[in-house]
Order: C-alpha cells, then structure tokens, then sequence
C-alpha cells in the first residue's frame, strides 16, 4: 500500500506563493521537505518545478504540464495528474517505498486532496500578500495525529508549526 501524501508550507491565511517563489525563508522547513522526499517520487506542477528551478536529487521529480513540448534534465514530464499518480505509483512499488508526495502548487493540490491519505502540513506562523493559496482543511475529513511547534532557526524568517493529518476511516 503506498500513501499519497500532500507536503506543504501554508501561512495563516493559506497563502502558499507570491509571483512564483514562496514568501518566507525556511531553511528549518527545507531541510524537514528533503527527510520527507527523499527516495520517493514527486509530484508537481511545472510552475513549481520552475520555482525550484531543478530536478531534485534522490528522488523522481514528476511535473504535470499542459505543454506537450515542456521538458527540463532530470524530470519527467506528464500531461495529466492521472498520468502524473500513476507514474508515481508505479515508481513507489518498484523502488519498495510506500509513499509518493505531491509537492505543489495550488491547482496540484486542490486537485489531489481527494486521492491524499496524509497531509504533512508546516503553518508558517505569518499572513503574507501572496497570489496562490492552499485548499481548505476539512476537520470533518482529516484528524491531526501530530503537532511540534517549530522556533524560527537562524535562517528562518517565521515560527512555523508542523501538523500531520491523517484521513478519517469512512464510517
């Protein structure tokens, strides 16, 4: 069984991007991203990719894209979010890892909340201008199973918290 799991950093008003970058500084939260996705398959939407402006190493970067023609070193391109959870999941099952992660950006996530499982969730403890937001948390839906409080490091522009959510057994 592989787990579809959503990695995000959203502020308090849910903003998550201004202009293609993210408005904070992070570097706590950076390093916790790379633990979370290492060795296991991406995916994204290509303005993320363009954002972060490289494949990753150690894990298979998978960027969904209109563009047919779209293509970067070290990716692979799709066409579809269904073409992109596939992909992914063939990937899981045969490097024996039982977790894909979609990694942004907003329509990405809006489109994957339902195929989620889990939600690894850092509150950046600020409410910037932004122009690209994360979809609503249904507490009907999902449960907090884990919450640490996160002192901005010296290279962080924000306290954050980091919330795990697990998806609420139907019944």
């Amino acid at each position: 069984m592989v787990d579809v799991s959503i990695v995000v950093a959203a502020a308090e008003n849910g903003v998550i991007g201004a202009d293609g970058d993210m408005p904070w500084r992070l570097s706590t939260d950076l390093q916790r991203f790379k633990k979370l996705t290492l060795g296991k398959p991406m995916i994204m939407g290509r303005k993320t990719f363009d954002s972060i402006g490289k494949a990753l190493p150690g894990r298979t970067s998978i960027v969904v894209t209109r563009d047919s023609e779209w293509q970067a070193e070290g990716v692979v391109a799709v066409g579809s979010l269904d073409k992109a959870f596939d992909l992914a999941l063939e990937i899981a099952n045969a490097d024996g890892v039982d977790e894909l992660c979609v990694v942004g950006g907003g329509q990405i996530y809006a489109q994957a909340m339902d195929r989620a499982d889990v939600l690894h969730v850092t509150t950046v403890h600020a409410s910037p201008q932004g122009d690209t937001v994360f979809p609503a948390i249904d507490l009907a839906v999902w449960q907090a199973v884990h919450e640490e409080p996160v002192p901005a490091g010296e290279k962080d522009s924000a306290t954050t918290t980091y919330r795990v959510y697990r998806r609420k057994k139907a019944g």
